[in-house]
C-alpha cells in the first residue's frame, strides 16, 4: 500500500508532470469505478497537487483569457456558468498511483482522466488495478487523521503525547502505528523500519514506549526545525535524474531536529525522519514511468528482508521484525523466518509463491514492481469444505 512518502512522491510528480500544462473539458471518469463523479468542466484550467500524510489533493483552477474569463459550462438555460476552483482529494488505496501518458498510451486501469489541450492530447491518469482508492470531488483532508508526519512535525508530536491516556495506546506499538489518527502517514513498511532501528519488539504496549517523551520540543530544539506545513517541493529533470529545488520551507536534511550523534532518537523522530530518506530516494521510491526501484528496496532494512521474521498482528496485517516479537504477539501467531530461495521472490518474476492473500496484499507495489496483472490476487472463489 502506498504510505506517506508515496502520496508525496506522488505530487511531487503530477507538479513536475503538469507545471505549465493547460487542461481542457470535462473530467472524465471510467465506467466500472464505483466513485462519485467529478462535475468539472472548463476549456483551460491547470492542476497542482499537494500532499498530507496518505492522502493527496489535486487544485483544478481555470484559466482567465480573452475568449474564456474562467466561463467554463453553459446551463439548461443557455446562460454561461461560472466554474470555480475544485479541490479533489485522493487516497491511494492498495495500488493507486498518478500516470501522465498520450491519449494512445492510457492505462488499463485508469479511473479519473484530465486531458490537455494539446494535439496529440495527453492525459493525467488516476490509475487503480484494485480499486481501492477512492476521490472526493470538492473535497478536504480527513478530519479523523492526524497531523502530517513528515510536513507537520511538531503538530504531529504533541498530538500524540497530549492523547497517551487515549485507550489507542492500549495496543500494541506495531498496531497504533498505522493509526491515522496519530500516525498520519505510516504505514506497514515504514513500521517494521522504524520499530527495526531502535530495536523495539513490535508487541509491546504502546504507551510504554511513548511515556517520558517530551510532549513539547525546547526553544533550542524548535529553532533547529525548519517549519514545513504548507510546504511546496520542486522538481527538475536533468538526464533522467531527478533533483529538488530546495526552498526555505522545504524538507531535506536540515527538516529533522538536530541531535547530537551519540543520542538515539526517539520513537516519535524517527516517524518523521525515516519517511523523509523514502522522499530523498526521489523518483526511485515513485516513479511509474520508470518503474525502477532498486534504490528503495537496497534501502529496506527489514520489511521482507532476508533473515527477518514476520508474524500477523491482531488486525492480520503482517509485521516484519528482528528477536523477540514483545508480550503482546497474538497467542496464536505462527512467526515465519525469511529465507533467501531462487524462486520465493514473486517481484522476480515466473511461479508466484502461493501465500495467503491479506500478507500479499501488504507488500508494497515496490516488491511486486514485475508481477504481471493476471497475477493480482483475485476475489476468492473457493470451495466450501
Amino acid at each position: 500500500m502506498p504510505e506517506g512518502p508515496e502520496l508525496h512522491l506522488a505530487s511531487l510528480f503530477v507538479n513536475r508532470m503538469c507545471g505549465g500544462v493547460v487542461f481542457t473539458g470535462p473530467v472524465q471518469k471510467s465506467e466500472v469505478s464505483k466513485n462519485p463523479e467529478v462535475s468539472f468542466s472548463c476549456p483551460a484550467y491547470t492542476i497542482i497537487a499537494t500532499s498530507r500524510g496518505k492522502e493527496v489533493r489535486l487544485t483544478l483552477t481555470p484559466q482567465k483569457s480573452d475568449s474564456a474569463q474562467g466561463r467554463c459550462r453553459r446551463g439548461k438555460t443557455g446562460q454561461v456558468n461560472q466554474v470555480q476552483t475544485m479541490d479533489i482529494v485522493f487516497r491511494f488505496g492498495m495500488s493507486g498511483f498518478f500516470r501522465f501518458t498520450t491519449e494512445a498510451e492510457l492505462p488499463k486501469h485508469s479511473h479519473l482522466r484530465f486531458y490537455t489541450n494539446e494535439k496529440p492530447c495527453r492525459v493525467l491518469s488516476f490509475v487503480d488495478t484494485r480499486r481501492f482508492g477512492t476521490w472526493q470531488p470538492n473535497g478536504t483532508w480527513q478530519l479523523n487523521r492526524g497531523p502530517c508526519i513528515m510536513f507537520e512535525y511538531l503538530s504531529y508530536r504533541e498530538n500524540v503525547l497530549s492523547h497517551l491516556s487515549d485507550r489507542a495506546f492500549d495496543r500494541p506499538i506495531c498496531e497504533v502505528l498505522l493509526n491515522q489518527k496519530y500516525f498520519n502517514g505510516i504505514g506497514n513498511y515504514l513500521r517494521a523500519e522504524i520499530l527495526f532501528r531502535l530495536n523495539i519488539p513490535p508487541f509491546v504496549k504502546a504507551r510504554t514506549v511513548l511515556e517520558g517523551l517530551q510532549t513539547h520540543l525546547s526553544d533550542e530544539d524548535r529553532k533547529s526545525v525548519v517549519k514545513v506545513e504548507d510546504t511546496e517541493v520542486k522538481e527538475e529533470v536533468t538526464n533522467t535524474e531527478v533533483k529538488e529545488e530546495v526552498t526555505d520551507r522545504e524538507i531535506s536534511d536540515r527538516a529533522a531536529v538536530k541531535e547530537d550523534e551519540s543520542e538515539t532518537p526517539d520513537l516519535l523522530r524517527l516517524c518523521h525522519t525515516v519517511p523523509l530518506e523514502v522522499i530523498k530516494l526521489g523518483g526511485k521510491g515513485y516513479d511509474p514511468e520508470n518503474m525502477d526501484y532498486t534504490d528503495f528496496k537496497s534501502w529496506l532494512q527489514c520489511y521482507y528482508v532476508e533473515g527477518m521474521k514476520s508474524v500477523r498482528d491482531h488486525n492480520g496485517r503482517t509485521m516484519w521484525f528482528k528477536g523477540d516479537p514483545g508480550p503482546m504477539a497474538p497467542k496464536d501467531a505462527k512467526t515465519k523466518m525469511k529465507v533467501k530461495k531462487e524462486d520465493d521472490h514473486d517481484y522476480k518474476g515466473g511461479k508466484k509463491v502461493k501465500k495467503a492473500h491479506s500478507e500479499s496484499t501488504t507488500k508494497p507495489k515496490y516488491i511486486q514492481e514485475t508481477v504481471q496483472e493476471k497475477e493480482v490476487p483475485q476475489r476468492r472463489t473457493g470451495r466450501r469444505k
